[in-house]
């Protein structure tokens, strides 16, 4: 579905982008990422991290294309990475890779179920993945806004 169907069904909402909130934003991605790495910490934990690292990248492209999603909507979470590749070029096997993460965080979150040791490495690879397709995608296309 576009970015505008979405915008008429109340998923997305307009908002230019804001450069200094998003080099904010592109920062906490990347201390997530950093966050998720410590081995020291649990698998859920280091999960979640690099999951949140996902989600600010896929706001990061919402946001750069002059969107946001509607927090008040639910799937707010899965708009976002189900439009990656509209706003950032994600390829469409990498969504389902990160749709599947979304759906493995849900069931983490709302059920209690462990996090196994191939998933957190299915996450940290593909947060390490979205993350460097994010900043090159945010150099090439708007290097006038000095995030990278």
């Amino acid at each position: 579905m576009s970015l505008s169907n979405l915008q008429a069904i109340g998923r997305l909402q307009a908002q230019p982008p804001d450069p200094p909130a998003m080099a904010k934003l592109l920062q906490a991605a990347r201390q997530n990422l950093a966050d998720a790495r410590v081995e020291q910490i649990s698998a859920s934990n280091r999960f979640d991290a690099a999951y949140k690292c996902i989600m600010q990248c896929a706001m990061l492209g919402l946001w750069a294309n002059g969107w946001r999603t509607s927090t008040s909507q639910p799937g707010h979470h899965q708009t976002a990475i189900q439009t990656l590749d509209q706003t950032l070029g994600v390829p469409k096997p990498d969504l389902i890779v990160l749709d599947a993460l979304r759906r493995q965080r849900n069931v983490n979150d709302y059920e209690g179920d462990p996090i196994a040791d191939a998933t957190l490495h299915a996450c940290l690879a593909a947060a390490d993945k979205l993350l460097g397709h994010t900043q090159r995608w945010l150099q090439a296309q708007h290097p006038e806004w000095g995030l990278v």
